[in-house]
């Protein structure tokens, strides 16, 4: 397994929790916890910049989801709605019975399932440059090329021989930010190595396969049309996102109580890697706001 990195003032521990052995990374000791959740092809050191900003008001905790960064990588259970689950039953072995939220790509999908799933576990839910589970399939048909890359990481073979050689998570990394000068050569290798072990290329070919093949259509058809979004949410998205277009995030204000949408004009999808003063700029006036 590769070396695990450090940020000053984050500790690690692991945690079991529905037959699964979890890294948790944490920092901070306040009242006021803080649930961060990373997505593809990244884990806890995303927030590495996050963690240290927030750590001053707040108890700060970034979970590794199911198959990646330092959390077992099982062959299955990678449907969203499982690994919402995963996250619940962590809290619970945590002790913490509300937090508030924030969550990237797909963890910060799996945010938005776990608000509305479980609202009274959440007091407020910051999303970084993802999609509400709301989408307008004619907008979605319009974009659909930008999701070509996802038959790459799901095609047999490929996607997992693609996360093994390391290369192609460099490239998804340099592409995804509109200032590249923003990854070193290092932290390209804290990601890219990590997603080159079998078990967690296995996993992201997972993540993918099934979203496509189980879980698209369904959301396509309205499986989340009549859940109401109660939590109070902010979505903060670089407009330059090459993937997820910011025309594709109309919709969602007959869903939701209160949320609303900033736009990054000159920044790419990997925001708090781009703009990390920016994202905790936002997250410590709305989380505590």
């Amino acid at each position: 397994m590769t070396e695990l990195p450090t940020v000053e003032g984050v500790t690690h521990r692991w945690v079991e929790a529905r037959g699964i052995r979890f890294h948790v990374a944490e920092a901070g000791s306040g009242e006021d916890p803080v649930l961060l959740l990373h997505g593809w092809p990244q884990h806890w050191y995303e927030w590495r910049h996050l963690m240290p900003a927030l750590a001053d008001r707040h108890r700060v905790v970034a979970i590794d989801l199911r198959g990646f960064g330092w959390s077992d990588a099982p062959r299955d259970g990678y449907l969203k709605e499982e690994m919402a689950s995963d996250v619940l039953a962590v809290l619970d072995e945590l002790g913490l019975e509300r937090v508030k939220l924030v969550g990237h790509d797909w963890g910060g999908w799996i945010g938005f399932l776990l608000c509305l799933r479980a609202p009274e576990r959440f007091d407020r839910y910051l999303a970084l440059n993802i999609l509400h589970p709301w989408i307008e399939r004619r907008k979605a048909l319009r974009h659909a090329w930008r999701f070509l890359y996802q038959w790459v990481v799901l095609a047999p073979g490929i996607g997992y021989r693609a996360h093994r050689g390391g290369r192609f998570v460099r490239t998804v990394l340099r592409l995804g930010v509109s200032d590249r000068s923003v990854w070193d050569e290092r932290t390209l290798s804290i990601f890219a190595d990590n997603l080159a072990e079998p078990d967690r290329a296995r996993a992201a070919v997972q993540l993918y396969r099934v979203f496509n093949l189980r879980e698209i259509g369904p959301i396509m058809r309205g499986r989340y049309a009549r859940e109401r979004l109660t939590v109070p949410t902010r979505m903060v998205f670089g407009s330059e996102d090459t993937a997820l277009h910011p025309s594709l995030l109309a919709g969602y204000e007959k869903h939701a109580d209160d949320m609303d949408v900033e736009l990054v004009p000159g920044c790419g999808h990997f925001i708090a890697d781009e703009r990390p003063d920016l994202v905790a700029e936002r997250a410590r006036a709305f989380l505590t706001g």
